[in-house]
């Protein structure tokens, strides 16, 4: 079937049917008027098939894929090897098109993949119980900070400044207009010092974010942050790097109450920058304050094994005003990704590619310092991430390098200005020796 412009005939009489004399009366209340646009558009003549495909073909051609380069850009999303066998898993048609298990009796393989990983984050982070997931990181983090508020009736929260800025920003965004305060906790020598806490923290402090390692790189003393602010009744939020935790000790056993985190890493692959997984797990206190979905084991009555949705006190099930989060969704495809990951990997796997990365990041960090004019920007401990001080602003350097197709890291210069020389440079176990010795061979010419 054709289509069939309309003419101005139709379009005047669709707008007496809504009450309106014109199209910018329609919008006038929405839209601002130093908002709308009140000329024709610019855009070129309509193409057919055939052109538009040759001219999305000349577009994708522009791109550089990071796979074609040599990648040590990371700021949170990471480039970790992805086993064959998750593209498999998750590209299957019952997971693929799936839509959400509300019905069980149709629902038991997305239901116990969900069960499965479920008890993998609680296992990783050494907490009780763990959702389905949650959109990304950062808006996992602004859920547990709600969460904290909530169960300990205070409006005050601890934010290092060491926190990935974006997450900051998401933060700042979910608590505008809730009354809840968020203070910042500056670092030093790359950590968050736990005298600058003792400091800050008081008794309307709702609970302390810790992020382990932080945006900076560099590892926290997790134990020591959250025995002060437990002594000030304060709940204590860990940002986990989930590959990290293969080697560190579990957020649970450090004092956490509440551990969320980046499912990126876990077999998602960089993809642009999304989508993205976020994680969360608590202790059984927070257990009916949690957002998004719960899966349970149970069992039917002739004994079998079953799985089904539990503890749903959500937006859609309940009254809008009692509930625990607006969140009413998970990531089920990523989820099934990084639950696939896991169980591949398992805890050996896990813990040799935390030890590849820590190996390979500090022989980076050390064959880099040794070009004259670099150095690293601190003393502490780090992960896979280090922060490289350079001897122009790090813009160019990493302008420079991705010339010659090398992705140098992440420029900080933009989100702290004392750090216009600084370079974010990450290191996982894709990486090689000798690109390593490539970067630093570019970085000594350029």
């Amino acid at each position: 079937m054709a289509y069939t412009p309309h003419t101005d005939e139709q379009e005047r009489q669709l707008l007496a049917r809504l009450g309106v004399d014109s199209v910018e009366q329609l919008f006038a209340e929405q839209i601002p008027a130093a908002l709308r646009l009140r000329r024709p558009l610019d855009l070129p003549p309509a193409l057919s098939e055939i052109e538009l495909r040759r001219h999305f073909a000349e577009l994708v051609a522009r791109n550089r894929p990071a796979s074609e380069q040599i990648c040590f850009l990371g700021a949170g999303i990471y480039d970790h090897y992805v086993p064959s066998v998750v593209g498999s898993v998750i590209s299957r048609g019952e997971f693929y098109t799936a839509y959400t298990p509300y019905q069980p009796e149709m629902s038991q393989g997305t239901l116990q993949a969900i069960f499965e990983f479920q008890t993998m984050i609680c296992e990783l982070t050494g907490l009780d119980v763990a959702n389905a997931s949650l959109y990304d990181g950062a808006t996992a983090l602004a859920e547990a900070i709600l969460m904290a508020c909530d169960t300990t009736g205070r409006a005050e929260v601890l934010l290092p400044a060491a926190l990935h800025p974006a997450w900051r920003r998401v933060v700042a965004t979910y608590t505008d207009g809730l009354g809840i305060r968020l203070a910042t906790v500056p670092w030093r020598d790359g950590i968050t010092p736990p005298a600058e806490v003792e400091q800050r923290i008081t008794r309307e402090t709702a609970c302390l974010v810790i992020q382990q390692p932080n945006f900076l790189g560099s590892i926290e003393d997790v134990a020591a942050l959250a025995t002060i602010a437990q002594a000030a009744g304060a709940a204590v939020v860990v940002a986990a790097n989930p590959i990290a935790l293969g080697l560190l000790a579990p957020p649970g056993e450090q004092g956490a109450d509440i551990c969320v985190g980046e499912g990126q890493p876990l077999g998602l692959g960089m993809n642009l920058g999304g989508p993205l997984l976020g994680f969360m797990a608590a202790k059984n206190a927070y257990l009916r304050r949690m957002p998004g979905r719960l899966v349970g084991q149970t069992r039917d009555r002739d004994g079998r094994i079953g799985y089904c949705l539990t503890l749903q006190t959500r937006e859609q099930h309940i009254r809008r005003e009692r509930a625990t989060s607006n969140i009413c969704t998970n990531q089920g495809l990523m989820m099934l990704a990084a639950t696939t990951y896991l169980a591949t990997m398992g805890r050996q796997g896990l813990r040799e590619v935390a030890t590849q990365c820590v190996q390979k990041a500090h022989y980076a960090a050390a064959r880099l310092a040794e070009v004259p004019g670099y150095s690293l920007a601190f003393d502490a401990p780090f992960f896979h991430e280090f922060v490289l001080r350079c001897p122009k602003p790090a813009t160019e350097i990493a302008a420079t390098l991705a010339e010659r197709g090398i992705l140098a890291g992440y420029p900080l210069g933009r989100e702290y200005p004392d750090l216009a020389d600084g370079l974010l440079v990450a290191v996982t176990e894709q990486r090689t020796r000798a690109e390593i010795d490539t970067f630093a061979a570019a970085l000594a010419s350029s």
